[in-house]
């Protein structure tokens, strides 16, 4: 028996193939335009849709978004939610211990950012 492994197969040319539409992959995308509007760029999501294999809650430093989407509070992202408190614990069987902010690295230090659905965000970048 005798089997045909010959046949066609579809193709499509890019100029960039992004692997992931995670905040980096789509950060990718969006400056790679932002810098050659004529380049042709597509983003590879295994995901049933964008966003969807994305761990939800973060805290995110907008200063990435101010960069690279400098309007992206009159573009409505769902960026909204700012922290407006720090409270650190030491937790254990007998209960929790709360820590002072003063001992805490500046990286810590959440004022400014905001409590966000990165899943949310996700979608709303592509």
């Amino acid at each position: 028996m005798t089997v045909d492994t010959e046949f066609a197969r579809e193709s499509m040319e890019y100029d960039v193939v992004i692997v992931g539409a995670g905040p980096a992959g789509l950060s990718a995308a969006i400056r790679l335009k932002q810098l050659d509007a004529d380049l042709s760029v597509v983003v590879l999501e295994k995901g049933s849709e964008v966003g969807a294999h994305i761990l939800s809650g973060a805290v995110l430093d907008p200063c990435g978004l101010d960069a690279l989407i400098p309007d992206w509070r009159e573009r409505g992202a769902p960026v909204t939610t700012e922290v407006t408190d720090d409270n650190f614990y030491i937790l254990g069987a007998a209960g929790q211990v709360r820590v002072p902010n003063w001992p805490m690295p500046p990286l810590m230090t959440n004022h400014g950012n905001y409590i966000v659905s990165m899943g949310n965000v996700c979608r709303w970048m592509a």
